[in-house]
């Protein structure tokens, strides 16, 4: 395949307007849906973006890597995701893997051949995905440096950040560094990216003394890949350009990891390397701010973290065992079991500060049915004094003391509730604070995979997405009038 571009290829590109004249802002085209991570990620991201790809036309991730994980249950079986968009399971729509993503080339090729097994649902994957020529790539000796780096880390400072040690890291660092190679560098001329390749190894041998490599065997390998990889690679920004200006579509974009992992709004260090916050849907695909729409950020009804960092909210204690142990929390893709505590209100509300959620889905409230009292962290005091900010220093994080509104357990099995009035009153009150106090309405589910619900709360009308036991048939939609 070419990766020349001729005129024919841009036939559905707008022509500017005439000299003068001013493009209406209504005339800017097809709007993307994101959908992002309110929290410390974990938050049910895949189902969110389970139920909306039933009808997007096109799926797009946008950051980070195979560092991500989404697990997503069709007819009984658990297809999980971690590189591939988890609408790639929708065999109607063309999922995108945008250039701010790096891209692992055997985890991608083992993850959609390791899904394909599975079921029907992913048969053909490979004609259905698209990745951007601006892609980085994540080679294997980024996430043998991805781990020198940790040990480093605690041989130095006694501790480390918890990375996945899946490369991200380092791969984001070779990109900015202006050293990293892209897959249209790969697609390329071979020569110069062997020649690349092993000038980008020696740099981190030359780091890290320990590091070995088999240039020559990594080099066949990755030539093998490009062939394989060569019919699904498209110039990203004209891809993205056509789908926004070309005829209606419903485009959906699915963060990976969350606000507070944000390599800049997160509890840094012990963030990702990318930007999962909205901006990264625009540097990340290409998207103009002008065709973001509805931002849903997704939140559990407790919190939970993976790894070390400061956690205000955190129950070490029979609370914190007894959400882990309901929720399920661990990890997709480390397996390592998830920290659990209190919703914290501050970081949604930070999160929103930044997102301009339009909506919150609020997921796994019925983890809570069996408390006799449920906590909200509602401020931080530093010294005995609220602040009116989610602090940037970790040092400063871990010292604030969290104020809580407490709200009385509706101790009611929830998980079969289809309808608003289902909920009990008390539940009704919990949803109904936190969508007052982060100043966003909410759309929540119980945790149930086979019969999820889904509210969407937008000013005076709430939609329930009832009834949806799998990706194959859409949900049936109902109106309802708020309480």
């Amino acid at each position: 395949m070419s990766l020349t571009w001729s005129a024919k290829d841009h036939k559905n590109l707008n022509q500017p307007p005439a000299t003068g004249q001013k493009r209406s802002r209504n005339d800017a085209g097809n709007k993307a849906t994101v959908v992002l991570g309110a929290q410390w990620g974990d938050e049910g991201k895949g189902k969110v973006v389970d139920l909306l790809a039933t009808e997007a036309d096109l799926v797009c991730r946008c950051q980070g890597g195979n560092n991500a994980g989404h697990t997503v249950v069709v007819d009984g079986k658990e297809y999980d995701f971690h590189l591939l968009p988890s609408g790639i399971i929708n065999t109607k729509s063309t999922s995108l893997i945008g250039n701010g993503v790096v891209i692992h080339l055997p985890g991608l090729f083992e993850e959609g051949d390791k899904n394909e097994k599975k079921g029907t649902c992913l048969k053909g994957w490979e004609k259905r995905l698209i990745v951007s020529d601006r892609a980085h790539l994540v080679f294997d000796f980024h996430q043998v440096v991805d781990g020198l780096q940790e040990t480093e880390r605690q041989a130095q400072e006694g501790k480390t950040i918890g990375t996945t040690k899946k490369g991200i890291g380092p791969a984001y660092s070779s990109k900015a560094s202006r050293t990293g190679l892209r897959v249209c560098d790969l697609l390329a001329d071979f020569k110069d990216f062997s020649t690349r390749f092993k000038n980008l190894v020696h740099q981190y041998q030359s780091m890290y003394q320990s590091l070995t490599v088999d240039v020559d065997d990594q080099l066949k390998k990755l030539k093998e890949y490009a062939e394989r990889l060569r019919p699904m690679v498209r110039d990203g920004v004209y891809y993205m350009y056509e789908a926004l200006h070309g005829p209606p579509k419903k485009i959906l974009v699915e963060g990976a990891n969350a606000a507070l992992l944000d390599i800049d709004f997160g509890t840094y260090p012990f963030v990702t390397s990318s930007n999962c916050t909205v901006g990264g849907a625009c540097t990340g695909l290409g998207i103009p701010p002008l065709n973001i729409g509805d931002v849903f950020g997704v939140s559990k009804a407790y919190t939970t973290r993976v790894g070390i960092g400061a956690f205000p909210t955190e129950q070490l204690n029979a609370v914190g065992e007894l959400l882990q142990t309901r929720g399920h929390e661990v990890g997709v893709t480390t397996g390592r079991k998830r920290r659990c505590g209190w919703l914290d209100l501050v970081i949604v509300r930070y999160a929103h500060m930044i997102n301009g959620f339009t909506a919150i889905a609020l997921t796994k409230l019925d983890i809570l049915d069996v408390l006799d009292e449920i906590k909200v962290g509602v401020a931080y005091k530093l010294n005995g004094k609220r602040i009116p900010h989610f602090p940037a220093n970790m040092d400063v994080l871990q010292k604030v003391e969290v104020e809580y509104e407490t709200f009385p357990g509706w101790k009611t099995d929830t998980s079969a509730a289809r309808k608003w009035n289902d909920l009990p009153a008390k539940a009704q009150n919990y949803i109904r604070f936190i969508e007052n106090h982060i100043g966003v309405p909410s759309m929540f589910d119980t945790k149930s995979q086979t019969s999820m619900l889904y509210l969407f709360v937008f000013l005076r009308r709430v939609v329930v997405y009832t009834s949806w036991n799998h990706i194959s048939k859409a949900p049936v939609i109902s109106d309802i009038a708020t309480s």
